[in-house]
């Protein structure tokens, strides 16, 4: 839910476990307490989609019992399995584009026991029409505010609950699309291979038309997990959201017809799915045109990524407990 700053405070000072998303400026103003916080501007409401400075959107914990809060550098990361509940669920924040962010994409698969604990969250961001802003995770029980650095909230469930991490994910790798393969791992990417012919993959980009508001789709042992573009800039280089890895063939996505209406479809198919936590991209905000939008499943932060486990892409994430 979207509160005002005063609300959020008294929610604070009454000693609730929160998950926040809000600007930079408010979270840097919020009192110590039990909450994690990350920036964003960009919301999925009951409301419908928003695009707020004003407001922060909560996820209260009231009903559980048993939290660790824990902030997390480079070099203690990967303690982030061994610090989660046996049965629980972790809300992970990562500043987006910053070294942590980029370690734990291109390691988190890595770390001991990941796909045993059930690990969510996302990747904070700014407001893309505005300048002056700088993506932070906040850990709001020693007040750090970290640009370099994530948090996360471990919240235990009773023995008696299941906990599960699902995502939305309307796209599939094209049967008809060649196979991609880098020899460069990392975000950005000059030259790549298609069919085994090596390329400038910008020029291929636009020479043969492709819509990169469509994910690459990477083959991880027959799951596909996207690969978003971010930009390619005038130096020929494609940067993404997200690595690619040279041990992973790609593929581009199955086109759309209409990316609204199919994620429009996808959640009504989960209208009556209580989560205890979601999150969504904001490429799927952009580019489904989600502002003013009303949906019926889902509500939380537009993210710059996006963590089911590992990072994923242009997806929403969702944890339930049942």
């Amino acid at each position: 839910m979207l509160l005002t700053f005063e609300e959020t405070v008294k929610l604070i000072s009454e000693g609730k476990y929160l998950h926040l998303a809000g600007t930079e400026d408010l979270l840097k103003k919020l009192p110590k307490g039990n909450w994690i916080g990350g920036s964003t501007e960009y919301f999925m409401a009951r409301a419908g989609g928003k695009v707020t400075n004003k407001l922060i959107y909560i996820n209260p914990y009231y009903y559980y019992d048993c939290f660790k809060i824990k902030t997390y550098d480079v070099e203690s990361i990967a303690d982030v399995t061994t610090d989660a509940y046996d049965n629980g669920f972790s809300i992970l924040i990562l500043p987006f584009d910053s070294e942590i962010h980029k370690l734990y994409a291109d390691k988190a698969s890595e770390f001991d026991g990941m796909f045993m604990k059930n690990i969510a969250g996302w990747v904070s961001g700014i407001n893309l029409g505005a300048s002056g802003q700088t993506p932070i995770a906040v850990n709001g029980l020693t007040g750090e505010v970290c640009t370099d650095k994530a948090v996360a909230m471990h919240v235990c469930v009773p023995d008696d609950k299941v906990v599960n991490i699902s995502i939305v994910n309307i796209f599939s790798a094209d049967e008809n699309s060649p196979v991609i393969k880098f020899q460069e791992e990392g975000f950005e990417a000059k030259n790549c291979t298609i069919n085994g012919e090596e390329v400038v993959f910008s020029e291929y980009l636009e020479q043969n038309g492709i819509d990169v508001k469509l994910p690459l789709i990477g083959d991880y042992a027959g799951a596909g997990v996207n690969v978003s573009f971010k930009a390619i800039g005038d130096d020929g280089i494609v940067s993404f959201y997200a690595p690619v890895f040279s041990n992973i063939e790609y593929r581009f996505a199955k086109p759309i017809d209409n990316y609204e209406e199919e994620f429009r479809q996808k959640l009504l198919e989960l209208k009556s799915t209580e989560a205890v936590f979601s999150c969504n991209c904001i490429l799927n905000f952009l580019y489904g045109e989600l502002e003013d939008k009303h949906v019926d499943a889902f509500f939380g932060p537009i993210t710059f990524g996006e963590v089911a486990y590992q990072l994923v892409n242009q997806t929403l994430v969702y944890v339930t407990v049942s």
